[in-house]
């Protein structure tokens, strides 16, 4: 086997953000694979491939995951470990799930490691907002169907004073809608889509754990969806897929949509 061209080579006193993937271990890049054989500390979230922190036995290894409603470690508190590891002298690894850079917080965590004057390295991983629903068979994207998909998170409720999004618009866009940590906020969500002008039986997949032991794929529509997710108790982490390819059936030739009210 050649070397991959991309092969990382840690250097004391820097900080390698990399991408873990949607969870399955054999999703990590090679890349990524081998910053974590290298590291001499490795800082991981809970949503990160965990069986790949066997991979490195001597290294230190500090969980900064956050759970939803529960325990977390503040974000000021990891860009400070990053930091005081990386000026020991330390190879650090920040293992994500997913893609820093992609709701990760990549990006705060390389502004507070160079304003610290330490240098920092991203290796990409596979984001859960494409792997996810296609490791479902919902492809984001399909000829003469739909030309583009947009990718939000939904940790905020529609019309919270934190929120930037303008749910209204979203549903004109006219793209495959993928949400993020929306599962809290699902019913408000779904009925600002809807009052958007989104037609209440578009087809929806929610899909729970990704390329994971367990993954499944719940079909339903708009108008459904939050009390279908309510009665099956779906808790994060979970994808929502809308748009008419949440309905598509690959299985037939062809290509028809399948509404969840034709099972």
């Amino acid at each position: 086997m050649t070397t991959p061209r991309y092969a990382p080579d840690l250097v004391p006193g820097t900080v390698t953000l990399v991408g873990g993937g949607p969870g399955d271990p054999g999703l990590l890049t090679l890349a990524g694979y081998q910053a974590v054989c290298q590291a001499d500390v490795i800082l991981y979230d809970r949503l990160a491939p965990q069986d790949v922190l066997d991979e490195a036995p001597g290294a230190q290894k500090i969980p900064v995951g956050k759970v939803p409603q529960g325990p977390f470690v503040p974000q000021e508190r990891i860009n400070q470990l990053l930091v005081e590891h990386a000026r020991a002298g330390r190879r650090v690894v920040r293992l994500k799930g997913g893609d820093s850079f992609v709701f990760g917080r990549g990006g705060e965590e390389w502004q507070a490691c160079a304003a610290a004057g330490v240098p920092v390295r991203v290796i990409p991983g596979v984001t859960s907002s494409v792997a996810g629903p296609e490791l479902a068979g919902i492809p984001l994207t399909h000829r003469h169907m739909v030309q583009g998909f947009t990718v939000v998170s939904g940790h905020v409720a529609p019309g919270d004073s934190r929120s930037v999004l303008d749910w209204s618009q979203l549903a004109k866009c006219g793209t495959t809608l993928v949400i993020l940590m929306g599962v809290t906020h699902i019913r408000q969500i779904a009925e600002d889509l809807i009052g958007g002008g989104l037609d209440a039986g578009t087809p929806v997949a929610v899909v729970r754990r990704a390329s994971l032991p367990g993954q499944s794929v719940m079909s339903t529509t708009l108008a459904s969806v939050a009390d279908e997710m309510a009665a099956a108790e779906v808790r994060p982490p979970a994808i929502v897929v809308v748009g008419d390819v949440a309905g598509l059936d690959l299985d037939h030739t062809d290509a028809a949509v399948r509404h969840p009210s034709d099972h």
